[in-house]
């Protein structure tokens, strides 16, 4: 998907912001609908039935009447295909919409195509009733058949064509990486490279713990609180920008550079959940400790350093080109004679193993495991050493 900024003027703004409300209503009106279905009642209404009654809406209610049809239209539209997209099992239930959170509108047909180059750095696209909006041309405008308007809770304005982008072909050299992701080093290459994702400067860390002071100390609906939530929102996108590019440029990175990717196969949205609580058996009512706060510093480091993300761009980059190897005891297997115990680690960084000495760092030394395709099973076996440009083989047990 092609994303570019927007730069619309106050008036244009408003004129936006009203198309975004005009969508979130009639997209929350029909997931309500939809809600409201029980066997009693019948089977709930579907596009075409909603179109008309926009059409009865639109001709008693002045403030709908003054959006745009297209834009009311095509949010029905989506809302549709989203109910068919949940019953078909490819993607969740439809939800609620919320006002600054969850701020946009699609144009399909005729009217995406309508972009006008202005000079070598600006273009203008048409959006219905609201006229030409001025975009910086940050890449090359491509052929769509519908766009994306959105809105940041920053306050940035994007446009967005929906075209999937090509993947990246392989180099054709044969070789394969091993990509360890961390806490402390985001992506450990098995060539020996240490990759960190950027984030917030210790000078915008320390900036961040004194908004946020002040923003408990704020009245709640007072304007200093408006503006304090605003400037934390500012950092949090200026971080959020950086963790993005890292991944964009690191996935297109490997993809030209390797044929074959291998990743650790993990499942983020489970290790990122919070700690159930433990009830006290001998005091009911009262929990026991659960170590939230240390997990929750945990989740916060796995998603700053973009995991999930990572894998996905190279998925898209670097089709059929990714695998994914079982991630079981791949950080305390000696990347040279195979042996496997917890006391090979050192410590978190240094890896030494009992056996041969072979001595390195212990993500690198993980990722040259995975570039092997080296894993064990819960019962440790010691998988036979492998070339990287063969498949893995693993010891049978006697």
């Amino acid at each position: 998907m092609s994303r570019f900024r927007m730069y619309p003027t106050q008036t244009q703004q408003a004129a936006l912001l009203g198309h975004c409300g005009h969508a979130r209503y009639v997209w929350n009106l029909a997931l309500e609908q939809w809600s409201m279905w029980t066997r009693d009642n019948g089977a709930s209404p579907g596009y075409v039935k909603q179109a008309k009654q926009l059409t009865e809406a639109r001709a008693v209610f002045g403030w709908l009447r003054a959006g745009s049809q297209t834009v009311q239209q095509q949010a029905l539209r989506d809302f549709d295909q989203a109910v068919r997209n949940f019953y078909a099992g490819t993607h969740r239930r439809p939800r609620w919409r919320k006002a600054g959170l969850h701020e946009g509108f699609r144009i399909v047909g005729s009217q995406a195509s309508r972009v006008l180059k202005l000079n070598r750095k600006w273009a203008a696209v048409n959006v219905p009733k609201v006229g030409w909006v001025r975009l910086r041309l940050s890449r090359a405008v491509p052929v769509a058949k519908s766009y994306r308007v959105t809105r940041d809770r920053v306050g940035r304005w994007h446009l967005a064509f929906a075209v999937v982008p090509e993947p990246i072909p392989a180099p054709g050299t044969g070789e394969v990486v091993g990509v360890d992701r961390g806490v402390t080093v985001s992506a450990a290459l098995s060539t020996g490279e240490l990759l960190t994702c950027p984030g917030l400067s210790d000078r915008e860390q320390e900036r961040l713990k004194h908004l946020q002071r002040r923003l408990a100390r704020c009245r709640r609906g007072s304007n200093r609180r408006r503006r304090v939530k605003a400037a934390i929102a500012k950092l949090y996108a200026r971080s959020g920008d950086r963790r993005k590019d890292w991944v964009e440029k690191t996935s297109t990175d490997l993809a030209r550079r390797f044929d074959v990717i291998r990743v650790e196969d993990l499942r983020i949205a489970q290790m990122t959940r919070r700690p159930k609580p433990k009830p006290d058996p001998e005091q009911p009512g009262r929990y026991l400790p659960n170590r939230r706060r240390a997990k929750a510093g945990l989740n916060r480091g796995i998603l700053a350093n973009a995991w999930g993300d990572l894998v996905t761009r190279l998925e898209h980059k670097a089709a059929g080109r990714v695998e994914k190897v079982k991630a079981a005891y791949t950080s305390q297997t000696c990347s040279v004679c195979g042996h496997c115990t917890p006391d090979n680690r050192e410590n978190q960084a240094v890896f030494r193993c009992v056996a041969c000495g072979h001595r390195a760092n212990a993500d690198v030394n993980a990722a040259v495991n995975i570039a092997a395709g080296r894993a064990v099973s819960a019962r440790r076996e010691t998988p036979v050493r492998v070339s990287l440009k063969r498949e893995p083989q693993l010891a049978t047990s006697t």
